[in-house]
């Protein structure tokens, strides 16, 4: 017997740091921020929801890939530690290694509408234009079961290969069973227009560059835009989603890299631009004022509306 797909999902969902908060709370210090790092291990550092090893380049995005990666814990062990399943109800299998495991793309069930999902992007600034159009084009839907949001990747024939998922109250984040990393979150024209590619690390980053660009009347519709699903663990690779992209689209030229304002971001930019320098033209435009391009949104959204604010209280202003 094997453990059952319910244990698996469960123990997929449990990210690192509240992994280490419940079970190894002496395993952990805080660093800055939301940043924190392992006592025995001080280059292992983990910041919103992801984790990377940086002396020896590699991470991931949870707890299970911690147990397996870290403590070279088999898979049924590392899902037994972290459920803390009794003997009698684990039964240990190892017929392949988790690696080889191919589980069928799985993404949950969809809700009848989306308007938790709708207010809780809105909330994060998020224009309204860009989140009916991705709705629209099913690469954006409220899951059913948790009303959480989930970002669809496609493949070059439209079928859907990639799932992401986003909590809409809470701070999970996840990806969908059986999710093929090649095929991340995009943005894409109808009709090729652009020899560019603008390149983030989460979804809602890319959907904020859109809304940023519709703000500044740019047509944001014609961009090319390509959310990797995080760039923890890539070390000096290029990333998955990112190769799988560029051989899809060879008009690409151009890279305008936004990832985010901490070490896992500017490190994967530094190891981008060095693996396809001579290539591409890449431009590193990371957020201005924050730590990734969401943030960067917000501030802005508030300063706009405080200046509004301004001129109302303000008239001969």
């Amino acid at each position: 017997m094997r453990i059952s797909d319910n244990d698996i999902a469960k123990a997929e969902q449990m990210d690192l740091l509240t992994y280490l908060q419940i079970y190894e709370p002496g395993n952990l210090k805080r660093v800055a921020g939301n940043e924190y790092r392992t006592i025995d291990h001080d280059s292992l550092r983990i910041s919103n929801g992801k984790w990377h090893w940086y002396s020896k380049g590699i991470g991931g995005y949870n707890a299970l890939q911690y147990l397996m990666k870290v403590r070279e814990m088999k898979f049924p062990d590392a899902v037994r530690q972290i459920l803390q399943l009794p003997p009698e109800e684990y039964q240990s299998v190892i017929p392949q290694k988790q690696s080889e495991r191919k589980r069928e793309f799985s993404p949950p069930a969809r809700n009848y509408n989306h308007n938790q999902v709708i207010a809780y992007l809105e909330g994060r600034g998020i224009s309204r234009n860009v989140i009916f159009h991705c709705i629209k084009n099913k690469t954006l839907y409220e899951s059913q079961k948790y009303h959480s949001a989930v970002f669809l990747g496609m493949d070059k024939e439209n079928r859907p290969r990639y799932g992401n998922i986003r909590a809409t109250k809470g701070d999970f984040k996840g990806e969908c069973s059986g999710s093929d990393k090649r095929y991340a979150f995009h943005l894409i024209p109808e009709q090729p227009k652009s020899n560019a590619v603008h390149v983030f690390e989460a979804a809602i980053d890319a959907l904020s560059f859109a809304t940023y660009a519709e703000m500044r009347g740019a047509p944001w519709k014609d961009m090319n835009l390509l959310a990797l699903g995080g760039v923890a663990g890539t070390g000096q690779k290029v990333p998955l989603a990112l190769e799988q992209f560029l051989k899809d689209h060879p008009q690409i030229k151009t890279l305008y890299l936004h990832l985010d304002n901490d070490a896992p971001g500017r490190e994967a930019t530094l190891h981008i631009t060095n693996l396809l320098k001579n290539t591409y033209q890449i431009h590193d435009v990371p957020p201005i004022g924050g730590k990734d391009v969401n943030d960067f949104l917000m501030k802005l959204r508030s300063l706009n509306q405080n200046r509004t604010q301004g001129r109302q209280s303000c008239p001969s202003l």
